[in-house]
């Protein structure tokens, strides 16, 4: 026989097994493991959930200069930005629900036959803010999207 102690129950068997605290503190380290584990479930979450606001704010972003390319001088000339420094504000529903998931802004400044257009988008959390905070500090208002583009005419 080795020189290792074999414990012996009361009848003269071999004791098999685990004792209480060894599986206590098993289930302790699992468990913390565990919580660490959900922890960064929750915040892998939060993160491809902004990461799907960017990207579909982005989108939007595109849509709106793409749309502003196609128009024409007058129609640029015409826009609520080009002539009195106003911005077109719209909520943007993406989903074809009754509430808003975006609000867009988009602004245009006239220089000869030039039209520099800027588009934001913000979280729908940001309808109810004024239009001029918005635009004086965009990143305390968590925009999501800011393209901006020459149009030529």
């Amino acid at each position: 026989m080795s020189g290792r102690h074999i414990p012996i129950d009361r009848r003269g068997r071999r004791r098999k097994g685990f004792s209480l605290i060894e599986v206590m503190i098993g289930l302790t380290i699992l468990g913390i493991a565990l919580l660490g584990l959900a922890e960064l479930f929750v915040i892998s979450l939060a993160n491809n959930k902004r990461g799907g606001e960017i990207s579909t704010a982005t989108f939007l972003a595109q849509q709106q200069v793409n749309y502003m390319r196609g128009l024409t001088a007058a129609e640029l000339n015409a826009f609520p930005s080009s002539a009195r420094g106003e911005s077109d504000d719209e909520s943007v529903n993406i989903n074809s629900d009754s509430e808003a998931d975006f609000r867009r802004i988009t602004q245009i400044q006239v220089s000869g036959y030039s039209y520099a257009v800027k588009v934001l988008v913000f979280p729908a959390a940001q309808i109810g803010v004024p239009k001029s905070t918005l635009l004086q500090d965009p990143n305390s208002y968590r925009v999501r999207a800011v393209m901006s583009t020459v149009i030529s005419r």
